[in-house]
């Protein structure tokens, strides 16, 4: 009743009931008719705020508080109430008595930050944190009566904020494990800093056939005792951790009386021995296989709640999170190193091969071409002769390549660097290909104004990437030309080698140096190629030190730029030599110049947005134009981008069939739409219109799509042959 005598006691909830009630005549501030105004009124304003207060009073510090102050207290609450203060907080008086001892004595204030002190509020010590503030109560006679204190229990926060800080430094440094072993290992050692909230730490791993589990990491235990064994079976019915039923139910267990289980546990930073430990399974988010267990004992000064097992249980998730990507991480490693070991040997593969080819090839190239040299060899044989050779060669020119290829691969490449006149070189390589050009209905710019200096280069290594770079440009130009610059840049050489012709799409410009790449569906004047001479000069340009960069757009042509320093000091001193007389090596140019020669038969152009076929060279006589002759004898088309495979099949043919040919699958379908041939024999692989697009055409409702078609190809095996014929093919023929 605010209106009686103790009208300035009223309200204040719990307590306010309870200070009421409390007998303080038994006391040393006695009844509460004897109070100072100063006490009763600190007190009623105590009790009537919902912030967490206490009072200290007179020289006993007789304790009172409100009813937000009672989690404080724990189970000191109601006694504490009435009593004097040092009694109240025994085992804190040492650190707090101090502070208040200078509010009575000095009448000073104090400010505590999130302070750490042990209390006994729950039947143990208890780790708590507190921010608090001391401040003097005046009394009637205007000197310090007691201590006012307005505080907060910091302790959730502390806790929260000290085991993120755990589980922070678990993210970033068990995840750098490249083994599962090592990321347990490195998971401990984070958890060893955080003694307090894991005085002991077990990571176990389980084998593989889950019936094993192997000590990975560990803190907090001397190695080797009855708790932490280095392997525990989970059918050992005295194992020291329930592992087995925690795999089996896939959730944690408490594990308690550590004492008689496995001997007393160290309390981590503080005296008392660990209780009681939690086994939770070591499983990523997502998984369903269990990596392992964690143990983690329980802070004796800590009560496990909910907060407590949410922390343990990411501290396993986190763990088995490093666990599972260091296991990915040796598997991608495992996979690299076998990759990287298939690699070596498939370049040695390529490397012995490729020599091996050599001394065949040239023991049947050296020989033919005296034979042919001679002037005994009748005009028939000397055309057979000549497509041997020619093939040969270019069988020669692909082995060069590839033993090229594989030795920089396998850096056995040896260069000899030399000064040279690098516009002349240039020059004269490009050059060879003005023929081939003029053939081609093609013009061949050749820019090359000497350079005021000298470039040090493999003259050998140079030929092979201008006459790839060129012979490249040639092979998917179709219409308009090809420039050969080469021009001073300050403190290098730069040669560009620009064409008119299909250009590269762009999501395929990234991939365009890349061995074994090719452009799918590219339209040029032939389909074939091994996938690596742009390559091969990528790394014969890093090998001269330099660099190489193309740029270019469909349907407007291709500008590739190589760029080289001048002076010798980029090279290796022991592999340069002085300048010494050479001349372009007529062996290195001529497969390339015949091989586009070869290209020039037939070559789709194109016009107003639809392909036209043009002979870039006389053709043989039975290409005139004009229907399929018929008659007696059957008539065959023959369709292949390979010119010497043509006039080989046409020879082959001519003597019981009428023979024709094309060099391409557009032109192929122009030809049978004007005069349609009993069979069609198609190659696989060709430029613009393959034979699987071919035979799509013919049989897509064309009154040809009963037209025997029989697909040949240098793919062998069941499965090339069942794909042709699922497609349509009457037939499928191995080369």
């Amino acid at each position: 009743d605010m209106s009686g005598p103790f009208g300035w006691l009223a309200g204040g909830g719990e307590m306010g009931e309870r200070t009421r009630a409390f007998d303080w005549a038994g006391t040393s501030l006695g009844p509460l008719a004897e109070w100072p105004q100063s006490l009763r009124t600190a007190v009623s304003i105590m009790l009537g705020c919902q912030y967490p207060l206490l009072i200290w009073w007179g020289p006993q510090l007789i304790h009172f508080y409100n009813d937000a102050y009672r989690p404080v207290l724990g189970a000191r609450h109601p006694a504490a109430l009435g009593r004097p203060a040092p009694e109240v907080w025994a085992e804190a008086w040492p650190l707090v008595g101090p502070q208040a001892d200078a509010v009575m004595t000095e009448g000073r204030s104090h400010w505590n930050d999130e302070l750490l002190i042990v209390m006994t509020r729950n039947g143990y010590p208890e780790e708590v944190f507190m921010t608090f503030s001391y401040g003097p109560i005046v009394d009637d006679d205007g000197r310090v009566g007691g201590v006012f204190c307005a505080c907060t229990e910091e302790t959730p926060r502390v806790l929260g904020r000290r085991r993120l800080g755990t589980l922070r430094a678990l993210a970033d440094h068990a995840y750098q494990a490249t083994t599962a072993q090592e990321a347990c290992a490195i998971a401990a050692v984070e958890l060893a800093k955080n003694a307090s909230d894991s005085p002991f730490a077990l990571l176990y791993l389980l084998d593989a056939d889950g019936r094993t589990a192997r000590l990975a990491g560990e803190t907090g235990l001397t190695p080797g005792g009855r708790a932490n064994p280095g392997r525990i079976e989970l059918s050992d019915p005295d194992a020291p951790w329930p592992f087995a039923a925690v795999a089996t139910g896939g959730r944690p267990l408490d594990a308690t009386g550590l004492a008689d289980r496995v001997g007393p546990l160290p309390g981590g930073p503080w005296p008392e021995p660990t209780q009681q430990a939690v086994v939770l399974p070591m499983v990523k988010p997502g998984q369903s296989r269990l990596a392992g267990f964690f143990v983690a004992g329980v802070s004796p000064r800590l009560p496990l709640d909910d907060s407590y097992r949410s922390y343990l249980g990411l501290v396993a998730g986190q763990a088995a999170t490093a666990v599972a990507n260091a296991v990915a991480y040796e598997e991608e490693r495992r996979r690299a190193e076998a990759l990287i070991e298939i690699d070596r040997a498939k370049t040695t593969f390529f490397s012995n091969v490729s020599h091996e080819f050599r001394t065949p090839l040239t023991l049947m190239l050296g020989p033919l071409e005296e034979i042919l040299e001679g002037q005994d060899v009748d005009a028939a044989l000397r055309a057979k002769l000549s497509l041997v050779q020619r093939n040969g060669n270019r069988l020669f020119r692909l082995v060069n390549t590839l033993l090229d290829f594989s030795r920089v691969e396998a850096g056995r490449m040896q260069a000899t660097y030399e000064p040279v006149d690098l516009a002349l070189v240039t020059a004269d390589l490009a050059s060879s290909f003005r023929s081939a050009c003029e053939g081609a209905g093609l013009t061949l710019v050749i820019d090359c104004p000497p350079l005021p200096r000298a470039v040090h280069v493999d003259v050998a290594l140079w030929e092979k990437i201008v006459l790839n770079v060129v012979s490249n440009a040639f092979k998917f130009t179709l219409a308009g030309g090809i420039e050969v610059e080469v021009r001073d840049a300050g403190d290098r050489a730069v040669v560009e080698v620009r064409d008119t012709g299909i250009g590269i799409a762009a999501d395929e410009l990234p991939r365009i140096f890349e061995r074994f790449y090719r452009v799918e569906a590219a339209r040029g004047r032939s389909h074939e190629g091994s996938g690596i001479g742009l390559a091969l000069v990528r790394e014969l340009v890093v090998l001269q030190g330099g660099t190489i960069g193309v740029e270019s757009a469909v349907g407007r042509g291709t500008v590739f730029r190589i760029s080289l320093p001048y002076g010798s000091s980029h090279l290796p001193a022991d592999q340069i030599t002085g300048a010494r007389p050479s001349a372009r090596s007529d062996a290195a140019v001529r497969p390339f110049v015949d091989e586009a020669s070869r290209w020039l038969t037939h070559v789709p152009l194109t016009h107003g947005g639809r392909d036209d076929f043009a002979l870039a060279s006389s053709p043989a006589p039975d290409d005139a134009a004009g229907p399929l002759t018929h008659g007696d004898r059957r008539s065959v088309l023959i369709v292949d981008d390979n010119a010497d495979m043509r006039d080989y099949l046409r020879r082959l043919l001519e003597p019981r069939y009428e023979v024709r040919s094309e060099a391409d699958g557009a032109a192929a379908l122009v030809a049978i739409d004007r005069s349609p041939p009993d069979l069609v024999l198609a190659d696989v692989m060709m430029p613009g219109l393959d034979g699987f697009g071919l035979l799509a055409a013919l049989r897509s409702g064309r009154k040809s799509f009963d037209l025997p078609v029989i697909l040949l190809s240098a793919r062998a095996g069941e499965e090339a042959q069942v794909e042709g014929l699922d497609a349509g093919a009457t037939d499928y023929l191995v080369k």
